[in-house]
């Protein structure tokens, strides 16, 4: 009994075997799933939409970014015509002449240059910059919520298990009382307290075995799993080491807060938003040059054929932009407070990741010594359960406080269960904070 409690102990932490998901299995295991956290993680990535329309919105800003020169491509145009002239109320009226038939066709070509057009290309790029990383923050964000469910299945094993052993301690302390019951040395009372001790007992296993199937299925849904995949038995492959955790939330901060996603990304939109100024203001006030080409051929039904080829360059220098109050002039100045603006949504995101990275390594130095403190009170809630055990076989103990016994060695491995899962998840959470890999966060711990 103690070496099961102290393998499940041992269940948690942060460290998956890398192993195939579906490995090679033997013919009497083939329906059997085995799947380990990597696997799940591909399977959720494969199977999220969100993350497939995130890849399409990168695809496109990747496209435009590899095709800069669209910006300077000249706009080109060809035309064609048909055209039939007859008199109508004068001289032969209408009439079909094959003299009275004219056609032409027409190229064009114009380029049009403005001040803005390097911060136009700069602000693409930016865009594509943004895509990228939103899809690898999706992406992240993805495996830690499977990650997370993956070990709250874990602990539901482990439950589970707590959950059998003590049906089956229960129903071997029934029979016991039946037996004594039968030589006449425990009153019928005690006897049917036993009964009652094993349908609890049932129907608390039932009720966790149902919610973990709810859970479990829900969660092979998100893998993406067929419905018929589903009805198969689920291993889930995988050992958990729990360790302590005591990191300097300042160091973390310094060494990390400028790499997450949200703060990357709200610098990027800085920079864009100042790219975007910039071409607002050189569009509004810079001179913009248009070089056009137009070359025209005309022909008739009698044969004879002309064309003109004609060209123009213009140069216009906008004034009402430099009058203060004007639509131009204000389209600026919002410009520039969209900048201000950006810069001061950054600053709040910069203080309030700061306070979440110290608020969660504090969390897990108090949840460390709870977790410690969870395990001594398991122990002495196993021990004395023994010895009450041996007392009551004695007849020295009374049946309720047996039971009272068993049920606070149940509760106490049920609040380590939970404090444990707690602090896993938690380091979960710091790693995402921190925008690193939550295995090479938990591998800084001291192991215990």
């Amino acid at each position: 009994m103690a070496r099961l409690f102290q393998r499940a102990a041992l269940v948690w932490g942060f460290f998956l075997g890398c192993c195939p998901v579906f490995r090679g299995v033997t013919e009497e295991a083939a329906t059997v799933l085995i799947l380990s956290l990597d696997q799940a993680v591909e399977a959720a990535v494969e199977q999220s939409f969100s993350l497939q329309k995130s890849a399409l919105d990168l695809n496109v800003a990747q496209y435009a970014a590899d095709h800069l020169w669209s910006e300077l491509f000249p706009a080109i145009s060809l035309g064609a015509g048909l055209s039939y002239g007859t008199p109508l109320f004068t001289g032969q009226g209408f009439q079909v002449d094959k003299s009275g038939l004219g056609y032409n066709v027409s190229a064009g070509l114009n380029v049009s240059l403005q001040g803005g057009l390097p911060s136009a290309i700069k602000i693409i790029e930016l865009a594509y910059k943004s895509e990228l990383l939103n899809y690898e923050n999706a992406r992240q964000q993805l495996e830690i919520q499977v990650t997370k469910t993956f070990y709250t299945l874990l602990a539901d094993q482990t439950r589970l298990d707590f959950l059998a052993e003590s049906l089956d301690l229960a129903e071997k302390q029934q029979e016991k009382s039946r037996v004594a019951f039968e030589y006449g040395l425990i009153g019928e009372m005690s006897y049917l307290q036993t009964r009652l001790s094993v349908e609890t007992a049932k129907f608390e296993l039932h009720k966790g075995r149902t919610a973990y199937d709810t859970t479990l299925r829900d969660f092979l849904f998100l893998l993406g799993y067929a419905q018929t995949e589903e009805s198969r038995p689920v291993v889930l492959e995988g050992s958990l080491v729990i360790r302590s955790l005591d990191a300097d939330p300042e160091t973390l901060i310094l060494r990390y807060l400028a790499k997450r996603p949200d703060i990357l990304s709200m610098r990027q939109q800085i920079e864009r938003l100042h790219y975007q100024e910039t071409r607002t203001i050189l569009d509004a006030r810079a001179p913009s040059l248009s070089l056009s080409a137009q070359w025209r051929g005309n022909g008739g039904g009698a044969g004879d054929f002309s064309d003109t080829l004609s060209g123009s360059l213009n140069l216009s220098i906008p004034l009402d932009p430099w009058i203060p109050g004007t639509k131009k002039s204000q389209s600026i100045t919002e410009a520039g407070t969209a900048v201000e603006k950006a810069r001061l949504d950054l600053k709040n995101t910069e203080h309030t990741a700061m306070s979440q990275i110290r608020s969660l390594t504090a969390n897990l130095r108090s949840s460390w010594a709870s977790i410690e403190i969870a395990r001594f009170r398991a122990e002495i809630a196993e021990r004395t359960y023994t010895l009450t055990e041996q007392g009551f076989q004695q007849g020295t103990v009374e049946f309720l406080e047996l039971e009272d016994t068993r049920r606070k060695w149940a509760e106490a491995r049920q609040q380590l269960i939970d404090g444990e899962l707690a602090y896993g998840l938690m380091i979960l959470d710091l790693a995402a904070a921190l925008n690193i890999d939550w295995r090479s966060i938990a591998q800084h711990g001291n192991e215990s």
